[in-house]
């Protein structure tokens, strides 16, 4: 079993190229689950769909969030009826939130739903959110707090960012079957994906953390940024905010204390020796994924890594 933690567009874009390079039934993928929300009374999970989109071959790439082809009719019906549209449901999309919060209604947990969802779509891998417990990405702001998308969505992270912080965690329990996956682990892959609202939600549900410290097998990560600038979306802004450098150095301390590899942009082979000193063994390579050969390259590339060490 090969586990990955992963959240936004950078992981699932690397998990595309996986499922290209292994079976799908042995990838184990962990799931971000702080940026859910619930809208219109629904329970949307941006992180779960858009890996489970993606394996099922209906995501669409262009946009990077959301089902390739969608259409938009009953949010345009809910802007007539005067609600809020910034958060861009598709009508597909909309049929996998109201499955997800019928089946929440009824006394399935979020792992149920989200088996449920993945088996109809006919996703061999495991996908597990975090945890079946209510967490939520809190950015405080200088007008005060919002949500994750709040943020990142209605307001294009455009605010100043004074600090992030995960409500509820410390009260959470790992999600059926996620200690088991990262125990049982021939290999552990920690996306391109934001460190701190994507990765770092996953790393602070209790129990985590240390079952990855305890991983004999290998565990490497990808950086997602270049030089001191995400690849995509708010991660710098955020990392500063934590007081985090902004850099691979700054990805790779964070992760210090579990990881073994981390791949960085080559534009980044000046942080080599400072990565090193952290006790992380860096890897310079081309870390942009624009084509599926790009997330297939990527991910060989990682394999590679991970296979003359297992």
């Amino acid at each position: 079993m090969l586990t990955v933690l992963t959240g936004g567009t950078g992981g699932a874009k690397l998990i595309q190229g996986l499922s290209l390079e292994v079976d799908l039934r042995d990838l184990a993928i962990i799931c971000n689950t702080a940026d859910d929300l619930v809208l219109y009374g629904l329970h949307v999970s941006p992180d779960l769909d858009t890996i489970t989109y993606t394996l099922a071959g209906l995501a669409d790439e262009e946009k990077g969030w959301g089902v390739k082809g969608d259409t938009f009719a009953a949010l345009e019906s809910m802007r007539k009826y005067g609600w809020e549209t910034w958060f861009k449901l598709g009508d597909r999309d909309l049929a996998t939130h109201l499955t997800r919060s019928v089946l929440l209604r009824e006394g399935s947990s979020l792992s149920q739903a989200t088996s449920r969802i993945r088996e109809t779509l006919g996703v061999k891998a495991s996908i597990l959110p975090v945890s079946d417990d209510r967490i939520e990405t809190r950015i405080v702001t200088p007008r005060g707090e919002i949500s994750f998308q709040e943020f990142f969505v209605r307001d294009r992270w455009s605010q100043e960012v004074k600090g992030v912080y995960f409500a509820g965690v410390e009260r959470s329990r790992p999600a059926p079957g996620v200690i088991e996956a990262i125990q049982s682990a021939a290999a552990v892959i920690v996306c391109p994906s934001n460190p701190v609202t994507s990765i770092g939600p996953i790393l602070a549900v209790p129990g985590v953390r240390a079952a990855l410290r305890e991983v004999e097998r290998p565990i490497v990560a990808v950086s997602p940024l270049i030089g001191g600038t995400a690849v995509s979306g708010p991660a710098a802004k955020l990392m500063a905010s934590m007081g985090i450098e902004v850099s691979a150095c700054g990805v790779a301390r964070a992760y210090a204390d579990f990881v073994d590899t981390i791949l960085i942009a080559r534009e980044d082979e000046g942080l080599r020796g400072r990565i090193a000193e952290l006790g992380v063994e860096p890897v310079a390579t081309s870390i942009l994924m624009h084509s599926a050969a790009d997330k297939r390259r990527l991910a060989r590339e990682v394999l590679a890594l991970i296979g003359p060490m297992c």
